[in-house]
């Protein structure tokens, strides 16, 4: 680009790199804001944004480089999404770059689309003797209109193949049009569903809000909450807006994907990282365009340069996929109610269980209950019993009590499906020679090795270490004395196999169903009943409908309550609670069964009671006492680095000048639970403040005292949901 040095026009750019300004550059023209520009950085040419220019207007440098290339084919980033980027970077003490890379995460995106073939009317005269079909898609066109094959042949109600045909007998003609944008034209009024009088009430109360507004749909697992807030985006398009729908694990709603596209006539745009490159690039494209009308997507889709964004929806609200523990450190669900509140629009927050800080935001009124108070169709809550183990554990090689297996003959007897839930990937947590007592542990991670039975190997599930299972002990010798301790939902498949021969059954977990394709396939199965037994782990827990599903059994109810969680109590609960509800969700009643050797707990008595409210009040009250959120701030500060000593002195160091006083104290510094992870020694510090204070302020004036050697890394999680 040339420019005109007496007429240079000086914009901010801004790179996605770890930077936390804007640079300098000289351009021929004045420039939008937000317009996506190539500039030249050091050695390399990078494409960035023009960004706010800081007070005072941009400073010209002695040596000023010119923008190379204005991408013109492209609209600006929105300065409600540049806003909202600097915003999240502030809040999460994140170089501003970092975030705006995570915004321009398609460098191919700015290619231009390749074309695609389309079909418009040719002037040679038609035949009297056309098929109905064919002539179906000439009524369906007007002369001088150019289709596409896909939109065309839903319009006429046909297959593509006609429309080709059409075209090789010289009725079409061929044309270069652009790719059809992914869900450029859902239909509110496709197929609507008719609504229980609670769901239309419900429904009334999310829509009759304007402007800026969170309200949590709350209600029972299978009350038919998807269909109510399906209200909510059902009006934003008939306003012209676009819609986000987060999820937390998108690559396993197949069927939430196929109720949206029998609701609105076309399938959503999706934002996952399962996307080819061409497929990211497209729906890019799109919605910064605003072609696309409803995104479907995981938590990296609220980065999205939204064109015309009027609503977000936040399915399954409590998740803690939500939070991005790498990179950037942010909660997808509060930085949506963030995004909310810069474009003064809704946010919809979905669960049956909520969690603990937005049940704190609806009781001090910050966000408004819409409550679905019974299950949709008439279908009654599950019965829950708890079986004590302490009294029915056989032996240490069975893990399935007597008064759950007889639950599943009994089930198994009336034609009906049972599902076994344990949250514990492969074979075995631990295995050890039992000849001396070596146990196999991570070589890159304080963490034992899971035995895969199915793949005969060990794997470390925080590193992705894995080593072949040994035939002799690497410790002492001995040949065949490795045995594994406590069970993975392999061996809980071992068991059933054993005690139900005759049974159908299949493991479902991250490691068999890896594949969106084949999860597809499997839930068919289990649907269509080819299935007797399920084995699975949380991929199972929520979000799926199985009709003949009448008996639940939690092999480990305890399992999330040991480790000294702060939100043990409450995830064990959201867990218990989720799994629970796929007993039963049709016309036959449901009985889930709680394994546990802590009948007394409170989260066991709640669940069996169906006590919620009680269990929420209790938690808070006790969170309350203990000064820990929702009613305070909490951050956590890790310190890294190969060698332990190292990582030790800097903390020790740190700790010296650390933030301590009436409104705010820290803890530490003390070694991770998880101290070694990917060959980094890992010694952490808490931070405890009163919400009311600047903690962003406080911590970056205490780390910036001790200057940070080059071979450590210090990362800083405010609102920490991890404290391995």
């Amino acid at each position: 680009m040339v420019i005109d040095k007496e007429n240079t026009n000086i914009v901010s750019v801004l790179v996605p790199y770890p930077v936390d300004k804007a640079y300098s550059y000289g351009v021929d023209r004045a420039l939008p804001k937000g317009s996506y520009v190539l500039v030249p950085l050091g050695p390399r040419e990078v494409i960035g944004v023009v960004w706010d220019a800081p007070e005072g207007g941009a400073d010209k440098p002695k040596k000023l480089k010119n923008v190379l290339h204005v991408f013109e084919d492209v609209p600006p980033m929105p300065a409600v999404h540049r806003q909202f980027l600097s915003r999240l970077a502030s809040y999460t003490m994140s170089p501003l770059g970092n975030v705006l890379k995570m915004a321009m995460s398609v460098p191919r995106a700015f290619d231009p689309p390749p074309p695609v073939t389309g079909y418009t009317l040719s002037t040679k005269e038609m035949d009297e003797g056309l098929t109905a079909k064919r002539r179906k898609v000439i009524e369906a066109m007007e002369y001088g209109q150019s289709y596409r094959p896909a939109p065309l042949a839903r319009k006429a109600g046909c297959s593509v193949s006609v429309i080709k045909t059409l075209a090789k007998d010289g009725l079409l003609r061929e044309v270069l049009m652009d790719a059809e944008s992914p869900c450029s034209d859902p239909n509110p009024n496709y197929d609507p569903v008719t609504l229980n009088e609670h769901q239309q009430t419900a429904a009334q109360k999310l829509n009759e809000q304007e402007g800026f507004c969170v309200s949590l749909l709350d209600g029972v697992t299978g009350s038919g909450k998807t269909e109510v807030y399906f209200s909510a985006v059902s009006k934003a398009l008939r306003e012209g807006k676009q819609v986000l729908i987060l999820l937390p694990e998108i690559a396993l709603s197949n069927a939430f994907l196929d109720r949206f596209e029998d609701r609105y006539g076309c399938a959503p745009a999706l934002w996952h990282s399962d996307l080819t490159p061409a497929q990211r690039r497209k729906t890019w494209r799109a919605v910064a365009a605003g072609e696309s009308k409803v995104v479907i997507g995981a938590r990296s889709s609220l980065m999205l340069p939204f064109a015309n964004l009027g609503c977000i929806i936040v399915d399954e609200e409590h998740d803690p996929s939500y939070k991005q523990e790498e990179g950037v450190i942010y909660n997808a669900r509060d930085m949506a109610v963030l995004r909310a509140a810069l474009g003064k629009i809704s946010c919809v927050l979905v669960s049956a269980t909520p969690s603990m800080e937005t049940m704190h935001n609806v009781k001090d009124g910050r966000y408004q209950m819409v409550h679905l108070p019974a299950r949709f169709g008439g279908a009654l809550m599950p019965d829950i019993h708890l079986i004590d183990m302490k009294e029915e554990r056989e032996d240490a090689q069975h893990f399935l009590s007597q008064s759950l297996k007889t639950a599943m003959e009994e089930t198994l007897e009336r034609g009906e499906q049972a599902l076994l839930f344990l949250n514990r990937r492969g074979y075995a947590p631990l295995t050890l020679c039992r000849h001396c007592g070596h146990r196999y542990e991570c070589d890159r991670c304080t963490a034992w090795l899971v035995e895969h039975k199915s793949q005969h190997n060990l794997q470390c599930h925080h590193c992705g270490y894995v080593v072949r299972k040994p035939k002799a002990c690497p410790e002492c010798g001995e040949a065949d004395s490795l045995v594994a301790c406590g069970p993975g939902v392999e061996r809980i498949f071992d068991e059933v196999q054993e005690t139900f021969p005759e049974a159908k059954s299949i493991v479902l977990s991250s490691d068999t169903a890896d594949d969106p394709k084949e999860l597809k396939a499997l839930l068919k199965r289990i649907v269509n009943k080819e299935i007797d037994i399920i084995i699975g782990t949380q991929i199972i827990a929520k979000g799926h409908h199985f009709p003949k599903l009448t008996c639940v059994g939690v092999v480990d109810a305890d399992l999330g309550l040991t480790g000294g969680d702060l939100r043990a109590t409450e995830r064990t609960w959201q867990l218990l609670h989720q799994v629970s509800g796929r007993a039963g969700r049709a016309e036959d009643k449901g009985h889930v069964y709680l394994q546990t050797y802590y009948p007394d707990n409170k989260v066991m008595l709640a669940l069996q009671s169906d006590d919620r409210e009680g269990l929420i009040d209790i938690e808070l009250m006790e969170r309350e006492g203990a000064f820990m959120p929702p009613f305070s701030r909490l951050v956590g500060i890790i310190i890294s680095g190969h060698k332990e000593q190292e990582v030790i002195h800097f903390a020790q160091e740190l700790a010296r000048c650390a933030p301590y006083g009436d409104t705010v104290r820290t803890l530490g510094p003390a070694p991770a639970p998880l101290l070694r992870l990917r060959n980094k020694y890992r010694y952490r510090f808490l931070v405890v403040a009163d919400k009311k204070i600047d903690i962003q302020k406080t911590i970056k004036h205490w780390t910036s005292q001790v200057k940070l050697p080059s071979k450590l890394r210090l990362t800083v999680d405010i609102d920490p949901y991890s404290f391995l």
